[in-house]
């Protein structure tokens, strides 16, 4: 059964899907997942579970096999919530880092993207842009872009952090998107031009230091409608 990208208390999640794309609702609840390479697998009440517009339906293998825990809800405190993943702060000393988010408000509606980018030096630079009208995808496929755009092609290592699943699958899985072709197009070009790329995932709303000022960017792109352009001279 393929995937679906849904919000679930303030974050977003991946909900088991049925062909059509309506959620497969057993017994009342749905199966999430926090992180796709996570082995937990949590039921949520469907009420729970808010649909993201736009967002396309994933392939069953974007998550890894897993089994089922309790989630933590105020009639069972005592369990755990799990804990966020913690990605890395910086590479060899040699890698360009980069943390990137989409942001919009209706889906489609005014959409912006917000980069945090770490020079090999520990320099850091932010930038933000206003998209104007459009969707969630577009605002994290082009802070993305931006990130690879402003990453010299003669950097040895580039790490790209994002919590789009969407935006990893279509560029490093070869998975075939209906939208955002050229979008898509550039972002490979701009990759192939450059060496030793790779992204890692981050769950999104989790508390990730870098992640939260990306989207808080994003979002001051949409509350401004301005644009702040990288810098890393």
């Amino acid at each position: 059964m393929p995937w679906v990208e849904v919000a679930f208390r303030g974050q977003n999640v991946l909900a088991r899907a049925k062909d059509d794309g309506a959620l497969d609702v057993q017994q009342g609840r749905v199966e999430i997942r926090y992180r796709p390479n996570d082995a937990r697998a949590y039921r949520a009440s469907v009420g729970n579970l808010v649909r993201i517009e736009g967002a396309e339906l994933l392939p069953d293998s974007a998550c890894a096999s897993g089994a089922f825990v309790p989630l933590r809800t105020p009639s069972n405190p005592s369990m755990k919530a799990a804990a966020p993943v913690v990605p890395e702060a910086s590479g060899n000393g040699r890698a360009w880092i980069a943390y990137t988010d989409g942001a919009c408000s209706g889906n489609p509606g005014p959409a912006g993207a917000g980069v945090v980018l770490i020079t090999p030096e520990g320099k850091i630079s932010e930038s933000f842009e206003s998209l104007g009208i459009g969707t969630n995808n577009v605002a994290e496929l082009t802070a993305i872009l931006r990130a690879v755009e402003a990453v010299p092609k003669s950097a040895s290592e580039v790490i790209i952090h994002t919590d789009s699943q969407y935006a990893i699958g279509v560029i490093t899985k070869g998975w075939r998107p209906k939208a955002n072709q050229q979008l898509i197009a550039d972002i490979k070009s701009a990759l192939s031009e450059r060496k030793g790329v790779r992204f890692v995932y981050v769950p999104g709303h989790a508390g990730v230091p870098l992640n939260e000022r990306a989207d808080a960017l994003a979002r001051e792109a949409i509350r401004t409608g301005g644009t702040r352009r990288l810098s890393t001279s």
